[in-house]
């Protein structure tokens, strides 16, 4: 019983250091993935440049927020913006 314990620790620590060398090629090759030092903040404000980013750009979805929040499209777009100023 203890050998099969044993095996199903060394078979989850080799999936550790797959999925973290999975990470560590992805965060290489792709720029917007990030970084090993990169904080969970630093994520988060990331994720969120590019949402909005990606609203502005997509005229539909800029319509939809327009629509959802009885605004102009200019007037979100400028909202918007402003979000990525900052």
């Amino acid at each position: 019983m203890q050998n099969i314990h044993l095996i199903n620790e060394c078979i989850q620590a080799s999936d550790r250091f797959n999925i973290n060398s999975q990470l560590e090629h992805l965060q290489a090759k792709y720029v917007g993935t990030g970084h090993a030092d990169l904080t969970r903040f630093e994520w988060a404000v990331n994720i969120q440049r590019d949402s909005y980013a990606s609203y502005v750009g997509h005229y539909p979805m800029l319509a939809y927020f327009a629509i959802a929040e009885n605004e102009s499209i200019g007037r979100e777009r400028y909202n918007f913006m402003q979000i990525l100023m900052c």
